[in-house]
């Protein structure tokens, strides 16, 4: 079983910056591809970005590519996300989610992913 806790989320101006952390908790999850997803309102949860076990694969969106960072620290049972240039297409809520069927590949399919935390809003003001 693997439980995840979203954090940083918050309101900020475009052209700001945030670092959202995933906490994780779970023997899985130490061992498992991580992903952010978001979604905005009224919209469909979408892919943002994909990390395998030991941070040696990551991938991104297109939307996000260049201005997203994933990493994780598996000591701390952590994964981030680090936003630069925020913009307002960008305010949704975010998710962690866990793929512990997955390990050194990464996906962008949701399917994939079968733990999920509960999100952290993310709002940028134009």
């Amino acid at each position: 079983q693997v439980q995840l806790v979203e954090s940083g989320g918050g309101l900020v101006q475009a052209g700001g910056s945030l670092r959202l952390s995933c906490a994780a908790s779970g023997r899985t999850s130490i061992n498992a591809t991580m992903g952010w997803f978001r979604q905005a309102p009224g919209k469909e949860r979408e892919f943002a970005a994909a990390i395998n076990w030991n941070g040696g694969r990551t991938s991104y969106a297109d939307s996000v590519k260049g201005r997203f960072t994933i990493s994780r620290d598996n000591a701390k049972h952590t994964m981030y996300l680090q936003i630069n240039s925020l913009k307002p297409e960008d305010t949704a809520v975010y998710y962690c989610a866990a793929a512990s069927k997955l390990r050194i590949s990464v996906s962008r399919s949701m399917m994939n992913y079968d733990y999920w935390g509960q999100g952290t809003q993310v709002t940028v003001s134009s």
